[in-house]
């Protein structure tokens, strides 16, 4: 059940009955986070990490803060439709106010809006989805042309997206889209990788470590980046060099996986563009990417602003069962 569809209703839950029911709780924990009560985690998903404490916490906090003193809820801990009410009401925006178009798959290709497929794909998995304007949703799709169809992914190839999705009037739409990778290619995962455990492959998810500054910096190839100085980031290791994360080991930490440009390499050869970076394919795509990140209003009021990346499996988004209907 949504929190919309809670509010409307007599139901009063226990937190444990909160926490058998995972769209209410990802509804709740966003509503939390937008208000200011609760940090997303990046060592797991949302869907993951469930009603824990810290959600339970936040949840206390809110009552305390948001419910008059007379209320029962509030006396008493419990969630009703008083507390839901009050967190889509407190939300800077709530998520009721975004309206998706349809988009149908066949597998393969869609038929209809791919930013309302990105935003309800992000939603369902329990990511943190940006809504104001000028607020951008960075976004790798991996195995994914510019026409939104899906290749098949070939290793040492500029064959992904690099995407930034805003709400714009209560839509999603797709401000930016650029040719990139995801990967490393051939030379930092056969030739030469720079871990004994192998080539860095980014993991699935959403993750938050990249800061406005310079990609190698004091060398003659450095330019403006967003550079993993804001926190880890979790990758698989390709140690037996299938050019695949399959059964691969996980590695968490500080591995200068940056987005950067590709320095205008063939669209077929990554060269030595990239050993576990998202790169945009080409120097100019990197300087549009660059000035909408610039623009966000949360690096216009803090330099410092750490932003959050979704990377994304093409062929899992494309299945059906992200198809939107309205």
């Amino acid at each position: 059940m949504n929190l919309k569809s809670f509010a409307e209703t007599d139901y009063k839950y226990a937190f444990e009955a909160i926490a058998e029911d995972l769209m209410l709780t990802l509804e709740l924990q966003e509503a939390l986070v937008a208000i200011g009560l609760l940090e997303a985690s990046f060592e797991e998903s949302w869907a993951d990490r469930g009603f824990d404490q810290a959600t339970a916490t936040a949840l206390l906090t809110f009552q305390t803060n948001f419910l008059p003193d007379t209320s029962l809820e509030r006396q008493y801990g419990y969630f009703g439709a008083e507390t839901a009410k009050a967190l889509i009401e407190a939300q800077p925006t709530s998520r009721g106010t975004v309206t998706l178009s349809n988009s149908k798959s066949d597998g393969k290709s869609q038929v209809g809006d791919m930013a309302s497929r990105i935003y309800n794909y992000m939603v369902k998995k329990g990511y943190t989805v940006f809504t104001e304007r000028k607020q951008y949703n960075i976004v790798y799709i991996e195995g994914m042309n510019p026409d939104f169809t899906l290749n098949n992914d070939a290793p040492d190839e500029f064959n992904d997206l690099r995407l930034v999705l805003e709400v714009q009037e209560g839509k999603p739409a797709i401000v930016g889209k650029w040719e990139g990778t995801t990967e490393p290619g051939k030379v930092y995962t056969i030739d030469r990788p720079l871990n004994r455990n192998g080539a860095a492959r980014i993991e699935f998810k959403q993750h938050r470590c990249w800061q406005v500054d310079i990609h190698n910096r004091g060398k003659v190839s450095a330019h403006e980046a967003l550079v993993q100085t804001g926190g880890k980031v979790t990758v698989h290791r390709d140690r037996n060099k299938d050019f695949i994360r399959t059964n691969d080991d996980l590695d968490r930490g500080f591995f200068g996986i940056n987005q950067h440009w590709g320095f205008d390499f063939p669209k077929n050869n990554i060269k030595t563009a990239s050993a576990g970076c998202l790169v945009g394919r080409t120097t100019a795509g990197h300087k549009q990417f660059m000035e909408f990140v610039k623009q966000d209003n949360r690096y216009e009021s803090d330099r410092k602003y750490v932003f959050y990346t979704t990377v994304i499996a093409g062929d899992d988004l494309m299945k059906s069962e992200h198809d939107v209907v309205s």
